[in-house]
C-alpha cells in the first residue's frame, strides 16, 4: 500500500494557538500550514484549531483546510481541549499538539495518536515575555509536566538543536524525528540590491527578537557607513518600545520601520538588502532566513539561537556569532567586503534551494503514516540526513 493510500481519508487535527492571518503569526504558522496542505493533498481531511482574532472568520475552509478560530491568546487552550473533547473538531484519527511554550494537553481529552510539534523551547523566553511567577510557571509546565504529559508520544522538531533541548527535557527514546523547514521560491520584484548599504530585520517584533541589538549595531556602523539603512519589517506588540528604543539613541532616518508589510513588499526588502541581521535570542529554525536567501542575501545571526546552526552554514550562507560585539564586527565585515558579500551571497541562495516544502510535507506525512502504524520515528545520531 503507497503512502497515499495510507493516508488518504484520514482525520487530522492540529492544535494550534495561532494561524498564519493572526497579526501575531510567523514562522511557525506558516510550517504548520504547509504540511497541513501536504497532508491535504495526501487526501487527509485536515482541522486547524487555533485562537480568534479579528482578521479571520471564526469558521472557514481555505484550500481544502478547515480553520476553527475559538478562545484568546491564553483562553485558546482550555478552549481548545474542551473541543476537542466535545467532538467539536470531528473524530480524529491523530491529533498533532503545536507546542509553543505551552502544549494543548490534549493526551488528557483524547484517546487518539498525539504527535507533539515543537520548534524550540522555551527556556530563555519565559522570563523576558513573562517576568516573575507566571514565567516560572510556564516554564516548569514546558520542563517538567509537558514531556511527563507525553512521555509516550511522537514529537517532531525542527532542528536537530530542538532535538537535542528535547532530550535536555526528558523526551528519551526514539520518538523524536527531526522534519526542517522548506523555503517558498522568491517573489518576483522589479527592484535590485540597493545602492548604498542596507540591513534588514525580518519578523514579528516581540522582545526576544531583540531587534535592539540590530539597532545598536546600526547606529555604530553608520559613522563608517553614513549612508547605511536599517530595514526593519514586520509588525507586533513590542513594536511601539522599539519606536521609543530608536528614538532615544537618536537613530534618526538610518532606522526605517515598514511595519506589517504585504508579501511583495516583504520579498523587496530582502532583494535590496546586503544582508539580513537576526538577532534573536532563540529560534527553532529561522524561516527568515531561507527568504532571504532565495534572494542571495546572507544573513547574521547568533550561533546560541539553535536552529540558525542548521538554517545558516556559517561562513557559506552566513555568519554565525556568539556576542552583541561580534554581531556588530560580523555585519561591517559583510558591508565593507564586496568579494565576501559575494561568496555568501551565493551560498545563501545554494543553502536555501536545498530545503523544500515538498520534502517537508512528505517527511511529516511519513511521521504520521508510521504513527497510525503504531510506530514511531527518531534519528538517532546528529549527523545523520534527517527525515
Amino acid at each position: 500500500m503507497t503512502e497515499l493510500e495510507q493516508l488518504a481519508g484520514k482525520r487530522v487535527v492540529f492544535l494550534s494557538w495561532r494561524d498564519t492571518h493572526n497579526p501575531e503569526g510567523g514562522g511557525a504558522e506558516l510550517y504548520l500550514e504547509k504540511v497541513a496542505a501536504g497532508l491535504v493533498d495526501r487526501g487527509c481531511e485536515v482541522t486547524i484549531f487555533c485562537a480568534a482574532h479579528a482578521a479571520a472568520p471564526p469558521d472557514e475552509t481555505v484550500d481544502g483546510i478547515r480553520f476553527v478560530r475559538r478562545g484568546s491568546k491564553l483562553s485558546v487552550y482550555p478552549v481548545g481541549m474542551a473541543s476537542l473533547r466535545r467532538g467539536d473538531l470531528g473524530d480524529p484519527d491523530v491529533v498533532v499538539d503545536v507546542q509553543n511554550g505551552l502544549p494543548f494537553f490534549s493526551r488528557l481529552v483524547t484517546r487518539k495518536p498525539v504527535v507533539v510539534l515543537v520548534h524550540h523551547v522555551h527556556r530563555e523566553q519565559w522570563p523576558v515575555v513573562y517576568p516573575g511567577l507566571t514565567g516560572r510557571v510556564g516554564w516548569w509546565i514546558e520542563r517538567r509536566l509537558a514531556p511527563w504529559l507525553y512521555r509516550r508520544e511522537q514529537y517532531v522538531a525542527v532542528s536537530r538543536a530542538t532535538r537535542g533541548e528535547l532530550r535536555q527535557l526528558g523526551v528519551t527514546g526514539p520518538r523524536v524525528a527531526v522534519v526542517h523547514n522548506g523555503t517558498d521560491p522568491a517573489l518576483a520584484v522589479d527592484v535590485t540590491k540597493s545602492p548604498t548599504p542596507m540591513i534588514a530585520v525580518v519578523g514579528r517584533l516581540v522582545p526576544h527578537k531583540q531587534v535592539e541589538h540590530a539597532i545598536d549595531a546600526a547606529i555604530s556602523l553608520r559613522a563608517e557607513f553614513p549612508d547605511l539603512r536599517l530595514h526593519v519589517v514586520g509588525g507586533g506588540w513590542w513594536e511601539g518600545n522599539l519606536h521609543e528604543y530608536a528614538e532615544q539613541q537618536g537613530a534618526g532616518d538610518t532606522v526605517v520601520f515598514e511595519g506589517h508589510v504585504e508579501e511583495q513588499r516583504k520579498h523587496e526588502v530582502y532583494e535590496q538588502a546586503w544582508v539580513l541581521a537576526l538577532p534573536s535570542l532563540k529560534e527553532g529554525w529561522g524561516l527568515v532566513v531561507g527568504e532571504a536567501g532565495m534572494h542571495e542575501t546572507p544573513a547574521v545571526a547568533y550561533r546560541s539561537a539553535g536552529g540558525t546552526r542548521e538554517s545558516i552554514e556559517d561562513g557559506v550562507s552566513g555568519i554565525l556569532v556568539d556576542s552583541q560585539a561580534d554581531l556588530t564586527d560580523a555585519l561591517r565585515e559583510v558591508l565593507r567586503d564586496r568579494a565576501l558579500r559575494a561568496q555568501l551571497s551565493k551560498g545563501a541562495r545554494e543553502v536555501s534551494d536545498t530545503f523544500t516544502w515538498g520534502h517537508a510535507q512528505e517527511s511529516f506525512a511519513v511521521v504520521l503514516r508510521e504513527v497510525l502504524d503504531d510506530r514511531r520515528v527518531d534519528s538517532q545520531d546528529p549527523e545523520e540526513p534527517e527525515l
